[in-house]
């Protein structure tokens, strides 16, 4: 019997060594990943631009991208449909970056003509071609001890990807009409809305030049994909035109906020700040309505609605609850101006929170000298009404009781 219980002893012993080593284990395991958490978190503050809004996951993302590379003279590929951003995502490189005292020179190789567009990078001599009265310098020497930044780098020729290769690897350039190579100190940043890997399959984007590129990627995310991002972008847009414009808008309507959010948006932030803009211009009040939108969202949201309510009752019901949510937030949660706003009684408004679960109080704002204390009146418990029910039957019942 001895001899067993110093043999369960030393099985308690070892055991206890076990779940002591695994505790300090877990222990060092969670400070890593705390500590890991917090560098992301610096990373992220560190490389978020002032004049950027999104919180979603994939713009820290790219928060933490711009922080890694920027310190850097690395060269940068920045891949986005058009609208998400891919300038304002160069730019703040550059302001992060050690050439942040030289210049910022941006270059959409797209709206420049094939016969002028290496005279603009590369500069020209006079006389060097019709036109040509005077000597120029170009993009490239322009960018000098700063940045340049070749937006929709995939519509260049192949003529002029082959200079600008030549550029990337030498680290100068040739002035047309000029056989003598210019220094240049330059961090290259490009950007496109192709698929380059694809191009270089079909000949459309040298291999060569796409590897030299293809150093530093980083992939912007389109709008629809970025959530609540889309309000927030919404919000700041409405700051921006209110003062632009004069004009006195608080808010955005819940029928509006739900065509925004539908909307597949494939202009991308751009889109969405024209959309904004035109409905400041055209609202009517301090609220943004449905109405107020491009009729492209209000039948996007339509389809979504038929897609996520269903039935005819559903999307009345659906609409019903955001008029009283609207009317929530214009009273500050009072029930009774509520009311009065959607011409209907106190009593109504009361059962259809309680048949929607909309929690009115959420809609007060702290220090408002509204009184709510009359909004608790207690709500009638048959079953004909706790499940359901017509506006109508409501009114109908209400009125038998009057009588």
């Amino acid at each position: 019997l001895e001899g067993e219980l110093r043999f369960l002893e030393a099985v308690a012993d070892l055991i206890s060594q076990l779940v002591s080593e695994r505790r300090k284990q877990n222990d060092r395991i969670s400070a890593l990943e705390r500590e890991n958490l917090q560098l992301r978190r610096i990373l992220e503050n560190r490389g978020r631009p002032d004049h950027m809004i999104g919180n979603s996951n994939s713009m820290r993302e790219v928060y933490r991208y711009i922080a890694q590379v920027a310190p850097s003279l690395t060269t940068v590929l920045i891949i986005g449909e058009t609208g998400t951003g891919k300038e304002l995502v160069a730019n703040a490189i550059h302001q992060k970056s050690i050439n942040n005292e030289g210049p910022f020179i941006a270059v959409n190789c797209a709206a420049l003509p094939e016969t002028l567009l290496e005279s603009e990078l590369f500069g020209h001599e006079k006389g060097s071609f019709t036109g040509a009265f005077s000597s120029r310098i170009g993009k490239f020497e322009a960018a000098h001890n700063g940045t340049l930044f070749l937006d929709e780098i995939g519509e260049l020729s192949l003529s002029a990807q082959g200079r600008l290769l030549r550029v990337i690897q030498e680290k100068e350039i040739q002035r047309i009409g000029n056989m003598e190579p210019i220094k240049v100190n330059v961090r290259l940043i490009a950007a496109t809305n192709r698929n380059l890997e694809q191009d270089v399959l079909q000949s459309r984007f040298r291999e060569d030049l796409f590897y030299r590129l293809n150093v530093f990627t980083i992939a912007l995310p389109p709008l629809k994909e970025r959530g609540a991002d889309i309000l927030l972008l919404a919000d700041h847009f409405i700051k921006k035109y209110n003062r632009l414009h004069r004009k006195s808008v608080e808010r955005i309507s819940t029928p509006a906020i739900e065509m925004l959010s539908a909307y597949n948006w494939p202009g991308n932030v751009r889109e969405l700040e024209n959309v904004i803009e035109r409905a400041i211009l055209v609202s009517e009040g301090n609220v943004i309505e449905g109405h107020d939108l491009p009729k492209v969202l209000q039948t996007a949201n339509l389809k979504s609605s038929t897609r996520n309510f269903g039935s005819f009752e559903n999307q009345v019901a659906a609409y019903e609850k955001s008029l009283i949510i609207d009317a929530l937030k214009d009273s500050d949660g009072n029930q009774s101006e509520a009311a009065a706003l959607l011409k209907t009684t106190k009593r109504i408004i009361q059962y259809k929170i309680e048949k929607y679960g909309i929690d009115y109080r959420k809609y007060r704002k702290s220090g408002s000298a509204k009184n709510h204390s009359n909004n608790t009146t207690d709500i009638p418990e048959s079953s004909a009404f706790a499940t359901g029910g017509s506006l109508t039957e409501w009114q109908n019942h209400e009125s038998k009781k009057v009588r």
